[in-house]
């Protein structure tokens, strides 16, 4: 008979990731050691790199899980939500719901480390913001569509200007300590783009 409770090692992993993501959404990759991630989960450093045998494994497993989350996200806003400013208001309130946790978006923040990345975490850092515009478009061809949304220019470079402006948005509130310039920088965004 086979256990359907997952095994110590994955639940390690996973608890694991789960410090790793949150210290580095608030301080950046390059600020998070090992140390600190073994000292708050009470284990070796031996021990995490059993886990992941080094910091750009996982750095790579951290922006894995992050995107299939985020994508996770996305396609329920797509299941449960009928219109295209309504997908947007859930878009921007995603970012939201990060930033009030008094973290950033996991790639906006390694965006800002960018250079200092192996290849592999700045290849995984484009293609999520690459998912991202593609699902922006989408939901700007169907506003466009369903007459819920209307703008000037090219769906590719609003759906870019979104994006950017949200994760700017996240990086200027932040110091401040004030959702209020976020969600100002959101509804300014969003009323731009209504019919």
């Amino acid at each position: 008979m086979t256990s359907t409770r997952p095994n110590k090692a994955a639940r390690t992993s996973e608890r694991i990731l789960d410090i790793a993501e949150r210290l580095v959404q608030s301080r950046g990759f390059n600020s998070v050691s090992y140390a600190d991630i073994a000292s708050e989960l009470g284990i070796t450093t031996a021990s995490l790199h059993y886990h992941f045998p080094g910091k750009a494994e996982l750095g790579q497993a951290l922006i894995s899980r992050y995107a299939e989350r985020f994508a996770d996200a996305l396609n329920r806003i797509d299941d449960e939500l009928p219109n295209a400013q309504a997908k947007l208001e859930a878009y921007a309130a995603l970012y939201a719901d990060v930033l009030r946790g008094k973290r950033m978006c996991m790639c906006g923040i390694l965006a800002a480390e960018y250079q200092t990345l192996p290849t592999p975490m700045r290849r995984a850092v484009i293609r999520f913001f690459d998912d991202n515009r593609k699902w922006l478009v989408q939901v700007l061809t169907q506003g466009r569509r369903d007459h819920t949304l209307s703008f000037n220019g090219a769906k590719d470079e609003i759906a870019q200007s979104i994006l950017s402006a949200l994760e700017g948005a996240m990086l200027v509130a932040r110091p401040y300590g004030d959702l209020g310039r976020f969600d100002a920088t959101t509804r300014q965004l969003l009323s731009g783009l209504t019919s």
